[in-house]
């Protein structure tokens, strides 16, 4: 593999933990950018690539709107491609809904509705599930940004858009057809795209197994897990998806690189 010149980095667990930085992470950005990586940051969060921009900008970590992919870009890029003037329902929180708002119709009409999209929501109510399940069941499309059940906030957990997934399921009798976030071969495609890079070209960090190392590996990168998110060490033993590298957080990252520079050129 070549040296990777392409590094798509995890936000949440990898860059900050709720609203905290992790220790060194933006002199690693720094210093991985001085040794000449393109970097894109990839999120399954819906809010918006300005929004992230200015949340790392707390941080001192200066990127571009460029720099960011989230699931509604995903998700709005994708469906620009399968179905450009689709009729959607998303049940979701309104960042989605504003990002979406631009280039497809929103719709509470059951007739009409193309795709109902399962996100977060924390207004989520029966008037929501019988939209989406009447459209559902008279043949709807059903996706999701992402299938996670919880969301990390400080002091603890919320619902996420796995719950919404799992109440469309239970009245609908339908399964959700397509999730686009990680660990989604749609978003491995877009980063490579941004970053103009092949997958061999490219390495991916972040902090969970079952997206961003399964991501990478189905994908063809080399993957590397911080430690400083959800997963611990006594979590590889038994996972069935092992990264090639496991580092305690990403401010050993540009080390790694610089000492296994050779290794990778392998």
């Amino acid at each position: 593999m070549t040296n990777p010149r392409g590094i798509i980095l995890d936000l949440d667990g990898t860059i900050y933990r709720d609203s905290r930085v992790i220790p060194g992470a933006p002199n690693a950005i720094a210093r991985l950018r001085e040794q000449g990586h393109d970097l894109v940051f990839v999120t399954n969060a819906i809010e918006s690539p300005t929004e992230h921009v200015a949340r790392l900008a707390q941080f001192n970590i200066p990127v571009s709107p460029e720099e960011i992919i989230n699931a509604s870009l995903i998700l709005s890029r994708h469906l620009s491609h399968i179905m450009p003037n689709a009729a959607v329902f998303a049940i979701s929180d309104p960042p989605l809904l504003e990002q979406l708002r631009p280039s497809f119709r929103i719709s509470e009409d059951t007739d009409e509705i193309d795709v109902v999209i399962a996100s977060c929501d924390r207004t989520f109510d029966y008037h929501k599930l019988n939209v989406g399940f009447q459209a559902l069941r008279r043949g709807a499309h059903f996706w999701a940004t992402n299938a996670d059940a919880t969301c990390p906030v400080p002091g603890g957990e919320l619902p996420d858009a796995g719950a919404v997934i799992g109440a469309l399921e239970g009245c609908s009798n339908r399964k959700v057809e397509l999730v686009v976030g990680k660990p989604s071969p749609v978003v491995a495609e877009i980063a490579l795209e941004q970053l103009g890079r092949s997958a061999q070209e490219c390495l991916i960090v972040g902090d969970r197994l079952e997206t961003d190392i399964l991501m990478g590996h189905r994908a063809g990168m080399r993957t590397v897990l911080v430690l400083s998110g959800v997963t611990r060490q006594e979590d590889l033993t038994p996972a069935i998806v092992q990264p090639d590298y496991v580092l305690e957080s990403i401010a050993q990252l540009p080390q790694l690189l610089n000492h296994e520079g050779d290794r990778f050129e392998n």
